[in-house]
Formats: C-alpha cells, structure tokens, sequence
C-alpha cells in the first residue's frame, strides 16, 4: 500500500492539477483511493508554491463531481446485482455498498449531502442513489453542496500542515467526524438563530 501511495504521490508531483482531477474522479467513482492522500499532498504543494489553492479546488471538484457522476449511471444502468457481480474486479467491497446504502435507505437523498463529508460512505453514496434513480439535477446539486466544503477542508488542512501533511491520513476517520460534527454544530446554530429572528 505503502508503495502504491507513493505512486500516486509521484503522479501528482509531475502531472499537478490534471492528476488531482483523475484520481479524486477514480476516488468518487468507487475505486479506493483515499481523498486525505489526494488533497493533502495537493494542499502541500500548494503551501510549496507549486501550486494554487483555486487551482487544485477547481481540480479536484471536476475530479470528484465526475467521478460521481460515473457512479450515478453504473448504478442507475447496471443496479444493485450488476455491481455485486463485477464491483469486486474494481476492489469494490460488497460491505462498503452495504454501508452506502443503508445511510441513502435512511436519510434518501439528503445522505448524497452529509455523506460527502464521512469515512467510506463518500465514496460509495452515489452507487444507492443511482440504484434509486434519484432525480439528477438534484443528485448534482446534493453532491457538489457536500463535496465543496470537503474539498476545501482536505486542502486548506494539507496547506496549513506543510511539511507535516501526512498526518491528516494518520487522523483519518477521526477527521471526518470531527469536521462533521462542527457542521452539525454550525448548521443548528444558524438555524436556531433564523427561528429566534422568525419568531421575533
């Protein structure tokens, strides 16, 4: 695995913004290639001057919408049996879709949103919804509301950690949780403050 990172580590470092948007477009089309990698080193570069944080954004949310858009149509096209059947070629986990769909079976099309931003469930979320045939602008909207801020989080993290990028993989799950749980924290907070101004 070890080796593995270095390679795209290595692909990165010479093909810039073209890489980012190839492998966080492999990443949200179900491919196992964590995010954390991608946009740490990409947020390093950027702390190196190599390059701009407007630059690896753009790449990276091309990246991930297309890649999840990827993953809407092998799930609306092929359904549940066809993934089961050739996800594993791709070292797609049944238990992973499991995960994925067991979050969309609960919260429908609002896990598109919130999921962007947990462990696992982000790269697997658009497989249930294209099982479910959501309806596709909003599958758009829902994805890039919740890719955006994750994207920016990932790479703003990795530029302020420098040198030090790599301990966001080592953070790894505990990361997405805690940038969860203050989302949560904000949104109830702005949503507080809107009724006490309704009710007023």
């Amino acid at each position: 695995m070890e080796q593995i990172s270095q390679t795209f580590l290595q692909f990165i470092d010479q093909y810039g913004y073209f890489a980012v948007a190839l492998l966080m477009a492999m990443e949200n089309a179900c491919i196992p290639i964590p995010s954390e990698l991608i946009l740490g080193f990409a947020g390093y570069l950027i702390f190196d001057e190599r390059m701009t944080f407007t630059g690896a954004m753009i790449a990276g949310m091309i990246g991930g919408m297309a890649g999840s858009i990827f993953a809407y149509v092998v799930g609306k096209r092929g359904g549940r049996p066809f993934v089961d059947k050739y996800g594993k070629y791709f070292l797609v986990k049944k238990s992973h879709v499991d995960l994925a769909q067991r979050w969309f079976d609960k919260y429908g099309i609002r896990a598109v949103f919130f999921s962007r931003m947990l462990p696992v469930v982000r790269t697997f979320i658009s497989l249930p919804a294209g099982f479910a045939s959501v309806d596709f602008p909003k599958f758009l909207a829902f994805t890039f509301a919740g890719s955006l801020p994750w994207t920016a989080l990932i790479l703003g993290a990795g530029m302020m950690l420098g040198e030090n990028w790599q301990y966001l993989l080592e953070l790894g799950h505990e990361f997405s949780l805690a940038f969860v749980i203050i989302c949560v924290i904000i949104v109830a907070a702005l949503y507080y403050r809107h009724r006490r101004k309704k009710g007023r």
